[in-house]
């Protein structure tokens, strides 16, 4: 049978251009988001074939939403033999601000308890069948904090974390778990930023990359490859050096900020 993707966040940015190309791989799709008009609207324009794309309208930071999102899937489509946790969300935060403390937990709603909600539909079925892939999209964020950057960097690190644990856990069941961080994608996203972004890549680039990432059976990939050198680098800096080097660095957007 034709093989299936299920990727969340498919509405734009980097989940949109994983889902194109998955397709021109020959792939099924089921596609889901918020914004299902968008989505659709989307694959209309694209001439995709109806016959290999469903459209599923879920919110990751909605446990049940995406649950049941996956549960359509399988009865509809089947198993699917990659699936891809991509709906993230990226917001300044200020600790000092009280209603920031709400911003920080939509972000891991979103960015992690959606992570494990997205997988967890499909892990019974794929320990089933011994094969299958779940993929986590990280963040070279999330490798060392950014200031301003509070809520994204710590739940990109916990999703760092969190792939690691359940590669450990379906090591035995044919289950492969692939990690994804990217660096600085070009995005609707990353557009807001108010700052430099070294190796900046198109998503459609990024897209290809992260194919042959998850088709190579890849545990762990940064794209691109010259971020994950900037990572490391950091991540050795020592603490004084590293926030020397960040002191007056522009910070993400607050909710509500231009």
């Amino acid at each position: 049978m034709t093989p299936l993707v299920f990727i969340t966040g498919a509405s734009s940015g980097i989940g949109q251009a994983l889902a194109w190309r998955f397709y021109q791989a020959g792939y099924r799709l089921a596609l889901v988001a918020r914004r299902i008009d968008t989505m659709q609207e989307w694959v209309q324009t694209q001439g995709l074939d109806a016959t290999r794309v469903r459209v599923y309208g879920a919110d990751v930071a909605d446990t049940s939403s995406i649950v049941a999102a996956g549960q359509m899937c399988i009865r509809d489509q089947g198993v699917p033999d990659v699936v891809i946790a991509n709906a993230g969300i990226s917001v300044g935060m200020d600790t000092g601000v009280r209603a920031d403390l709400e911003v920080m937990a939509r972000t891991f709603a979103t960015n992690n308890l959606g992570l494990a909600a997205t997988f967890h539909p499909f892990v019974d079925g794929m320990c089933k069948r011994g094969t299958g892939k779940l993929v986590g999209i990280g963040s070279v964020a999330g490798i060392r904090g950014l200031p301003g950057h509070g809520a994204y960097c710590a739940s990109k690190a916990a999703a760092i974390a969190y792939c690691e644990s359940l590669r450990g856990e379906l090591r035995a069941s044919g289950i492969q778990v692939v990690t994804l961080c990217p660096g600085y994608i070009d995005t609707p996203l990353t557009r807001q930023n108010r700052y430099a972004m070294p190796f900046l890549m198109p998503a459609h680039k990024f897209a290809d990359r992260a194919f042959e990432a998850i088709r190579s059976g890849a545990s762990y990939r940064v794209i691109p490859w010259q971020m994950g050198w900037v990572a490391k680098l950091l991540r050795v800096l020592p603490n004084a050096l590293f926030d020397k080097l960040l002191a007056g660095r522009p910070r993400k957007h607050r909710e509500g900020e231009d």
